[in-house]
């Protein structure tokens, strides 16, 4: 079985150029009740290319990042290897073995939803410090609520055409870390908004591991369809963002 984790390792460009950036006040939120500072130190969980991992930096935290593709690894590298402070490590996070109570924070941007479950949580409340946080956040992007009749339209494409050799299996529970003894914080949103042409959204969306994986005699249908879509309705199309995020303390 192809290991959906490693879809985004072969699109390293496109996919810096299209992920979306998270919130400005979501990172403040972090920072400030998470007391990051150089006294501190971090763990993100598959970076990716770097959506949220400046604001940690900056922070001036000890940060570490622990990256599975290589190609994603190599870019972390070349991206932020000027931090004194930057350290990746290029591994599978279900298999590599961290030291015990060492972090004061560790994190994820959508990431942590590649992960089984029940090893995601165990290895963090172990590497956590007492006192230490999780965090773990992630986007709801609405495209419906700007234009419901290019939505519905839009839909329709997907019934007759999505048909992918990578369907999207993640059924991480964001709400679940209690049951491995970590104190629930609670859930809290941030609000954002993008905007794409017809052009750009198609490259947008290659950026997804199911819709990278549709079927060869659907994948022109597919793309072309939705392109005509959007050409059809002012070749825009305007996401809703919702940032959520969910905290947790040991």
């Amino acid at each position: 079985m192809k290991d959906n984790r490693l879809v985004f390792d072969k699109i390293v460009d496109i996919f810096d150029k299209w992920r979306g950036r998270y919130s400005g006040e979501l990172f403040n939120y972090l920072t400030e009740t998470c007391k990051l500072d150089k006294s501190k130190k971090c763990l993100e969980i598959g970076p990716g290319t770097g959506q949220a991992t400046d604001f940690a930096l900056q922070t001036g935290c000890d940060y570490t990042a622990i990256e599975l593709g290589e190609h994603l690894a190599a870019f972390m590298q070349k991206k932020y290897g000027k931090y004194s402070n930057f350290n990746i490590i290029n591994a599978d996070f279900e298999t590599y073995t961290f030291e015990k109570n060492t972090y004061d924070f560790v994190y994820s941007a959508t990431a942590i939803q590649w992960i089984k479950e029940d090893i995601a949580y165990s290895k963090c409340v172990d590497m956590l410090k007492d006192g230490g946080y999780l965090a773990m956040f992630l986007t709801r992007g609405d495209y419906k609520t700007p234009a419901p009749e290019l939505f519905s339209e839009i839909q329709k494409i997907y019934d007759k055409y999505f048909k992918t050799e990578n369907p999207y299996r993640c059924k991480f529970d964001y709400e679940n870390g209690t049951s491995y003894g970590l104190k629930y914080l609670g859930r809290k949103e941030f609000y954002g908004q993008r905007e794409f042409t017809a052009d750009e959204y198609i490259e947008y969306i290659h950026t997804h591991s199911d819709h990278n994986g549709i079927e060869e005699e659907y994948r022109e249908l597919f793309f072309e369809g939705i392109r005509n879509a959007i050409l059809k309705h002012g070749n825009k199309v305007v996401f809703y963002d919702t940032y959520v995020l969910y905290l947790y303390q040991k």
